[in-house]
Formats: structure tokens, sequence, C-alpha cells
């Protein structure tokens, strides 16, 4: 149960990295962009830390409101269900 988890950890959180970082490609060609709440489902699911790497490191959404306290929020979520199911 611990080694899917871990995974599933690590996989999401890749895949909210590439995804937040395509869309910031996304913007500066301005084609069509991936939506915020996938974004926000992608962090909800276990991604956030992926997310919030790629929004400052990209510095893409960070000045949206929502993604400043609304990613850091739900890493704070994904991190207290890993710790509870991880003990």
């Amino acid at each position: 149960m611990k080694l899917i988890l871990l995974l599933w950890f690590v996989v999401m959180n890749m895949i909210g990295y590439v995804v937040m970082a395509e869309d910031k490609k996304k913007a500066q060609r301005r084609r069509e962009r991936t939506p915020e709440r996938t974004l926000f489902l992608l962090a909800f699911i276990g991604g956030a830390l992926g997310v919030l790497i790629a929004m400052y490191k990209k510095r893409h959404k960070t000045q949206h409101i929502s993604f400043r306290v609304g990613i850091p929020a739900l890493l704070f979520l994904n991190a207290v269900l890993y710790g509870y199911f991880l003990r």
C-alpha cells in the first residue's frame, strides 16, 4: 500500500508540474489553455507540490489570489492525507 501511495505521489506531482508548465507555454503562444478547474483538480488529487513548484518556477498564475492561496492549502491537505496513510 505504501509503495503504491508513494508512486501515486511522484506521478501526480510530475503530471501537475508538466500540465502547469505546458499551460504557461500555451499562454505565451496564445493557444487554447488548460482550464483552471483542471489545475486545481490535479492539485487536489495529489499533485499540489508539482503544481506549486511549476507555478513559481515558470511564474505562471502567481498573480491569481485563488492560486496563491488555494494551491498551498491543497498542498497542506495533501501532506496531511499522505502523512495519515503512510504512518
